[in-house]
């Protein structure tokens, strides 16, 4: 995964790594210190990818009108703050 400082990784690319981490802790053969770090990822990994599900879904149902006819897909713009209600 070579990526610039900048860029944010793809929802597959962070599903990818999850994927990675829980087969690495699931082998067990990961010494405490490292398991704990790679559990601490793997948490804020899954914390993202719950809310990029969570937008998507969004974006999804607001494409729907209320009589189920399909209106125009606009890209949600990123946000970089943390508003859930």
């Amino acid at each position: 995964m070579s990526q610039d400082a900048n860029e944010t990784p793809t929802f597959e690319e962070n599903l990818t790594q999850l994927e990675q981490i829980v087969t690495e802790l699931e082998k067990g053969n990961v010494p405490l210190e490292q398991a704990l770090s790679q559990f601490k990822q793997g948490v804020a990994l899954s914390h993202d990818l719950q809310q990029r599900l969570s937008e998507a879904e969004k974006t999804l149902a607001e494409m729907m009108t209320d009589d189920d006819q399909t209106v125009a897909f606009e890209k949600p713009e990123a946000s970089d703050s943390n508003d859930d209600q």
